[in-house]
């Protein structure tokens, strides 16, 4: 899984082999994020030392 979070507000998650399997919007409070995709579904995260806790997962910032 990877969550692109776009500058717009808006984000891409790709799953799998999928590139766009959601679409959506995200908004960043704090350390806390709160996502709505595009089908109007609703998940939320916090971000703790630059680590992201997402429905269970824990995601981490891709390296350049």
């Amino acid at each position: 899984m990877k969550h692109e979070l776009l500058s717009d507000g808006r984000y891409i998650e790709a799953r799998g082999n999928v590139e766009c399997a959601y679409t959506g919007h995200y908004q960043i409070t704090g350390d806390h994020i709160e996502y709505q995709d595009d089908t109007g579904f609703t998940a939320d995260g916090d971000f703790k030392n630059g680590i992201l806790y997402h429905a269970g997962m824990v995601l981490h910032r891709e390296r350049s």
